[in-house]
């Protein structure tokens, strides 16, 4: 059923080119790991320019960005933060400096004949996501999905993507961690739309492995892919995981503006606010 189970965990050098290793183990597992692309200084750097974008648009009582809608809840200390902040980069200069270095052009060689491009104004850009478990938190864990059923939404047809997460806090079992089925993503249609029920589905998966990476790391996963967010054991700082994704889409250009429409998969949340 696409299941690679019996596979050893495997790092990853991010050079200038991709290796014929790398390429084979992501065709075999569907996701690569590469620790450390990039640096504390860069990590910091980020980590402050999304308070401050955060502090702006509180301020201004934005609820939403392109038509995209602004995941908020609260953090530690009561403060009203977002749990999922939508084309990010745009809001920050060290991260759209650092989507446009070309440190990630590398990654696009793995879907090939496709010709992906890494975007920062179509679908939802560039997300930010905030994991932190506490009573005024609305973001802690996230169900079963794959990305690529998002496309369903846009042109009718599910295409191959990419999503590029880059650590901010060290990630593992404390803080909920990244889980995924390796070879989901060579399944059958049928199996990527019903495998599990979307979003609805946070359940322990026999088969899933748990992604442990640093701040720094970058881990791309084909959006074909299985995976989860587990929720943190513990509460408050221990619990905090942030992590960006970074889309790399192919087919039709279809850039968002102010005056886009909300797409029916976000208003769909509030049916699964406890996973999505």
């Amino acid at each position: 059923m696409g299941y690679n189970v019996n596979f050893q965990y495997r790092k990853f050098h991010l050079g200038d080119k991709l290796t014929e290793e790398q390429v084979a183990f992501f065709n075999k597992y569907g996701f690569l790991h590469f620790p450390g692309v990039l640096s504390p200084e860069g990590v910091k750097a980020i980590i402050d320019s999304y308070y401050e974008a955060t502090n702006k648009l509180m301020a201004e009582g934005a609820t939403q960005i392109n038509g995209v809608p602004l995941f908020l809840g609260k953090d530690i200390d009561g403060s009203k933060i977002i749990h999922r902040f939508p084309f990010f980069s745009l809001h920050s200069k060290p991260m759209h400096e650092f989507i446009t270095s070309g440190k990630l052009k590398p990654l696009l060689s793995l879907l090939g004949s496709y010709k992906p491009r890494i975007v920062e104004n179509e679908k939802d850009g560039v997300v930010f996501n905030h994991y932190v478990n506490t009573p005024g938190s609305k973001f802690k864990q996230m169900g079963w999905h794959t990305d690529s059923i998002r496309d369903l939404f846009y042109d009718g047809k599910v295409l191959p993507m990419l999503n590029i997460g880059v650590y901010l806090d060290d990630s593992s079992e404390t803080n909920g961690g990244l889980r995924v089925l390796p070879g989901t993503h060579n399944q059958k249609l049928f199996q990527l739309l019903f495998k599990k029920a979307y979003f609805l589905n946070g359940k322990a998966d026999k088969n899933e492995k748990l992604v442990v990476a640093k701040a720094g790391d970058v881990v791309v996963h084909h959006g074909h892919l299985w995976h989860r967010v587990a929720e943190s054991p513990y509460i408050g700082e221990k619990s905090r995981r942030r992590v960006m994704y970074i889309p790399a889409i192919c087919g039709k250009f279809i850039p968002k503006t102010k005056d886009s429409k909300t797409k029916l998969y976000h208003k769909l949340r509030p049916v699964t606010k406890d996973w999505f």
